[in-house]
């Protein structure tokens, strides 16, 4: 009988991957890090779990939740961070595509800000980096100096725990020309903190602030600063008692007044957390934005709740709606400086460029929205901005040159009593440090300017 060939062996690869509990969350999170920085992604894109990055689709929620809690910590902290590898580093690291910087900053994240064993970050860095082909031959390096930041930890907080690194020098330098270095800072300090949940309900907000174990901010939000899992899962979401909208964003519908009956025009829409509002308010609300993807989710969201509006998706530039408006909310496109805390990429995508093409592109959607509001109709301009290009200068440049254009202060009272957020001018500005509370991860607010303008020709 013939002897039986041997089955020919499997030589293992010198670099093939061997399961790391851990390495599939921080993988992702690194090549999603390089994805916002330099493919200018916008974060919430790349991490949400149906339409986001392939990862995050194939994931359980437990590790989502960990690669949400990496990128997270390393954008908020990516000034700290970067500070810290250019002191350690003795050269600029000559990888041109930047993979081993992601592979760093999401180690160094972990190894300062994060309760994560030390080890394990580094060790998970260095088999990324093994695992890359580009990344490859800095596998000593990564190792090397992930392992003196580990030594080296209590010094290197010491001497770069500084809020001002929390964004680029000049969006800093902004912030301290526009409210002065203490201002700044402790905006800067706000944007360090996790965000908290606020949701704006249809009616009860103390009944639902007892039951979700929350409390009320501003009179009409209620606030969860201990939230965690699928906001899905909350009571009062299935049956549409309430959306979520930050404090600060559901302060300019507000400022419209009584406009139950009334025909309402809310430009750029999307995502609709003011259109929202408005249908609740009674209105006849068309909800205009240029995105068509956007809107689908307003349109699923006024379906939850139970409310209803006119969806339109048109370029502004080239709508003209088919009669005038008794009130329009402006929510121009900005910056989104003010949601810094919420969308801590942002510091990292924008430029003093993106400020003044966006600041162009308000002025031209004021001139135009102003002249579809009724003689004696109200528009509200808000913007999601700190910048004061694209809020304060903004809507002073448009009183300048429409004689028709009468600015109506807004009264503490119409934006539930928050203290220090009603400008000398009567316009609404909030800021990231306004609304303390102890402790004071519990307080705060997104940032947001808003005018109110009523049109006085006949």
């Amino acid at each position: 009988m013939p002897s039986e060939t041997p089955a020919p062996r499997r030589v293992k690869s010198k670099y093939q991957p061997t399961p790391v509990i851990g390495f599939a969350a921080r993988k992702a999170a690194t090549d999603i890090l390089g994805r916002v920085i330099r493919g200018g992604r916008p974060l919430d894109l790349e991490i949400d779990p149906e339409s986001g990055h392939p990862s995050m689709r194939a994931m359980i929620v437990k590790d989502r939740a960990l690669v949400r809690a990496l990128l997270g910590t390393a954008l908020r902290r990516r000034g700290q961070i970067a500070m810290v590898l250019e002191e350690l580093l003795e050269r600029p690291i000559p990888e041109k595509t930047g993979r081993i910087d992601d592979i760093l900053h999401i180690a160094v994240a972990q190894i300062l800000f994060m309760d994560v064993p030390d080890h394990a970050a580094v060790t998970i860095a260095v088999s990324i980096t093994e695992q890359d082909r580009r990344g490859r031959p800095y596998k000593g390096l990564v190792n090397g100096v992930l392992r003196r930041i580990a030594r080296e930890k209590d010094d290197l907080l010491r001497r770069f725990d500084r809020p001002e690194l929390a964004a680029p020098s000049w969006l800093f330098d902004s912030w301290t020309a526009a409210y002065g270095p203490e201002e700044a800072h402790a905006i800067a300090a706000m944007h360090l903190l996790e965000p908290n949940l606020d949701l704006s309900v249809k009616s009860d907000p103390q009944g639902w602030a007892d039951k979700l174990g929350g409390f009320v901010v501003g009179k009409h939000t209620v606030r969860l600063t201990a939230h965690s899992g699928r906001i899905e899962k909350l009571e009062g979401f299935g049956n549409g008692e309430w959306w979520v909208q930050d404090v600060a964003a559901s302060l300019p519908a507000r400022l419209l007044g009584d406009i139950s009956g009334k025909r309402v025009g809310d430009l750029c829409a999307a995502p609709g957390g003011k259109t929202c509002q408005l249908a609740a308010f009674g209105a006849h609300v068309t909800a205009i934005d240029i995105s068509a993807s956007r809107l689908k989710r307003v349109s699923q969201n006024l379906g939850r709740l139970g409310l209803e509006a006119s969806v339109v998706a048109a370029d502004l530039r080239y709508f003209t709606p088919d009669e005038p408006y008794d009130a329009i909310l402006l929510d121009a496109p900005c910056s989104a400086t003010g949601t810094i805390r919420r969308h801590p990429d942002v510091a990292w995508s924008k430029t003093p460029v993106d400020i003044e093409v966006l600041a162009a592109i308000q002025a031209d959607m004021l001139d135009r929205a102003f002249t579809w509001l009724k003689p004696g109709g109200t528009m509200v301009f808000c913007t999601c901005s700190m910048e004061p290009q694209e809020g304060e200068r903004q809507i002073a440049d448009f009183l300048a040159r429409t004689p028709a254009a009468l600015r109506i202060p807004i009264a503490i009272e119409e934006v539930g009593g928050i203290e220090g957020i009603v400008t000398a001018d009567g316009d609404l500005r909030t800021l990231p440090n306004r609304l303390p509370r102890e402790p004071r991860e519990a307080g705060g607010m997104d940032a947001f300017f808003a005018a109110r303008i009523r049109r006085v020709d006949g």
